[in-house]
């Protein structure tokens, strides 16, 4: 099934967000429902957090005074961290069961205000942010919370700041507006982005990328994006600890290129690429692209660099994943390329001629690896010379 991280920082709209995708059709596991939930009165949760601060930590009802606790470990590191010991295992937990419960083709969003903090963004498949100006969400907190300005202002200062969390975001709501304005994003995005990203993970299907040719410029968020992606593929293959690289155009700045992340994925064997590595990417929402794979050789004629290939099952991100022996001809390649280009910036900018020339000349045949052959030849001849010349290293 789909899993959805949702946050954002205190008194940005969240929880409206939230609300209208469960009436979209959404399963919602809200972690502040769950944290109270494990420290209810009469659950092992609460008995342990009385065994380990006293009981002064409760109200005149028995329940869990939070305001008491807060002024226990707020200040105290050593106590906020005996506190997470209790707590988030049981979050973790009641997590797992309400998820296990939802249809296999539900779209499950998590809302976690703690999930930057807590960097639990890679164990989603897709992570939203709600974003709003800091002064919006001082007024709301005055307005609808009963705050003094000095507790809003500390309590929007104990969370993660918007940078951190735009660095985990696959997707940005800005709730600045109406309500009406911020449903009609959530409406959108469902419809167009998370109910087709559900299907295509549900049928292990790949997304089509766009059609290679002079590109469309260079975006300077595509390092941000793969980091993202890694993370997401990193926490998939754990335990295994292979290497993860962004190769292809988009990992040269400055470079004009079709919008498709190249990730490659470093294996010992490519028996390895099989079986339940290939099933934790497909699960993760990278699913293997049907049919046999390879790499045309450099020099051309020396037969094929066979790999696998994944895709993405995220209608947004197009994403190219390429699964090679370590230290194989096509690995090698794919490193070396990319650095050769990001050290010299007249081969990127004869790279980028080179593709507009064959678009231009004939749209057909631009992916063609005969058409690329000589001038991909006379590159890697070039890039060898780089290498040895500078001592580089895969």
């Amino acid at each position: 099934m789909l899993r959805v991280g949702l946050t954002g920082g205190i008194g940005s709209g969240k929880s409206a967000v939230a609300a209208r995708l469960v009436e979209l059709g959404a399963v919602l596991v809200d972690a502040d429902q769950i944290a109270r939930e494990v420290v209810a009165p009469g659950t092992e949760g609460l008995a342990e957090i009385v065994a380990t601060f006293s009981e002064k930590v409760l109200g005149a009802d028995g329940a869990l005074d939070r305001a008491a606790l807060g002024a226990v470990v707020f200040s105290d590191e050593t106590a906020r961290r005996r506190l997470e010991a209790i707590t988030h295992p049981r979050v973790r937990a009641r997590t797992a069961e309400l998820v296990a419960a939802a249809a296999p083709d539900a779209i499950v969003v998590n809302d976690v205000p703690l999930l930057v903090e807590v960097g639990l963004a890679p164990t989603y498949h897709l992570v939203i942010v709600v974003q709003t100006a800091v002064p919006t969400r001082l007024e709301r907190l005055m307005r609808d919370r009963g705050m003094d300005r000095a507790e809003a202002e500390r309590r929007i200062a104990a969370q993660a700041d918007d940078a951190r969390r735009r660095a985990v975001a696959d997707v940005v709501l800005t709730n600045d507006g109406t309500l009406a304005a911020l449903h009609a994003a959530v409406d959108s995005l469902w419809r167009q982005r998370l109910r087709p990203y559900e299907h295509n993970l549900r049928q292990r299907q790949v997304v089509p990328v766009p059609d290679r040719g002079a590109g469309v410029g260079a975006d300077p968020s595509w390092p941000e994006q793969y980091a993202r992606l890694a993370a997401r593929i990193r926490h998939a293959l754990a335990p295994a600890d292979l290497r993860i690289d962004h190769i292809g155009a988009t990992a040269v700045p400055g470079l004009a290129a079709d919008d498709v992340i190249d990730v490659q994925v470093a294996v010992p064997s490519l028996a390895d690429a099989d079986g339940p590595l290939a099933d934790r990417l497909a699960n993760a929402g990278f699913p293997r692209v049907p049919g046999h794979w390879w790499d045309d050789p450099r020099p051309a004629g020396r037969g094929r660099w066979e790999k696998r290939l994944h895709g993405s099952a995220d209608p947004d991100r197009p994403v190219r994943l390429h699964v090679r022996e370590a230290e194989s001809p096509g690995w090698r390649y794919a490193l070396l390329m990319r650095d050769h280009l990001r050290a010299d910036p007249d081969q990127r900018a004869t790279y980028l001629l080179f593709k507009r020339d064959l678009v231009d000349a004939a749209p057909l045949v631009a992916d063609s690896g005969t058409a690329r052959d000589p001038w991909f030849d006379e590159e890697y001849l070039r890039a060898e010379q780089w290498a040895a010349r500078t001592g580089w290293r895969p």
